[in-house]
């Protein structure tokens, strides 16, 4: 078997896990943390299954948010769980993350992949053809397509129409995960889409009972995928 082979067989296997892992990916959020600390929540949602994990911080400091990324980095290691920074790509390097997440409006993705070097996973957020292409082309190794329902979370979140999403997912080869106003209830709609998982953060994180809001989503989301 050639060398060429050999690259393009792992690469592939990459490929796979990665899309396996982007089953249920929960986005941290302090806003629905209701006296309880990150810490308390990330572990309950990943106890109950959560297969992701995006730590989004909007606010912090970056000493504070440095110290916080590494207390969750550590936890999702126990789980053996991907664990991204969003939009902070200096703190996502300084602590070593798995990698990183930018929006449209952020550090263009090549700019990013030079920055993080080439085994850190790079998503990118997308709601065209056009921008999911692009994102692919410079180097992402998955697309958060959204807003796929409407959402509270994100002010500026237009909305991703079902048919745009299908042909997101038709059009690249990197995996795909839909988030935005995603619950238990219309996870099913999302049914031949194409996307290998979804993305999530008040279906999570704004329950009472994490882990089992988590344990639920992982379940509807697995039948979705398989049907």
């Amino acid at each position: 078997m050639s060398e060429n082979t050999d690259k393009k067989i792992m690469l592939e296997e990459m490929k796979k896990r990665l899309a396996d892992s982007l089953l249920l990916y929960a986005v941290t959020d302090r806003h629905w943390l209701d006296g309880r600390t990150i810490d308390e929540v990330v572990r309950e949602s990943l106890e109950g299954g959560v297969t992701f994990l995006q730590l989004r911080e909007k606010e912090l400091d970056d000493e504070t948010f440095f110290e916080e990324a590494v207390r969750i980095k550590k936890m999702a290691r126990e789980y053996n769980v991907p664990f991204v920074i969003n939009d902070n790509v200096d703190i996502a390097v300084k602590m070593d993350a798995d990698g990183v997440h930018v929006g449209q409006s952020d550090m263009q993705a090549d700019d990013v992949r030079a920055l993080i070097g080439p085994d850190k996973i790079l998503g990118v957020s997308a709601q065209t053809v056009e921008q999911a292409l692009m994102a692919q082309e410079k180097g992402a190794d998955y697309l958060g397509v959204g807003a796929v329902f409407p959402t509270g979370s994100k002010d500026d979140a237009d909305e991703v129409s079902f048919e745009t999403l299908k042909d997101i997912c038709d059009a690249v080869s990197i995996p795909v995960v839909a988030i935005g106003g995603i619950t238990y209830e219309n996870t099913s709609e999302l049914k031949g889409s194409g996307i290998c998982g979804i993305a999530v953060i008040s279906a999570i994180y704004a329950q009472k009972d994490i882990k089992a809001a988590s344990e639920q989503l992982k379940k509807v989301t697995q039948k979705m995928i398989a049907e």
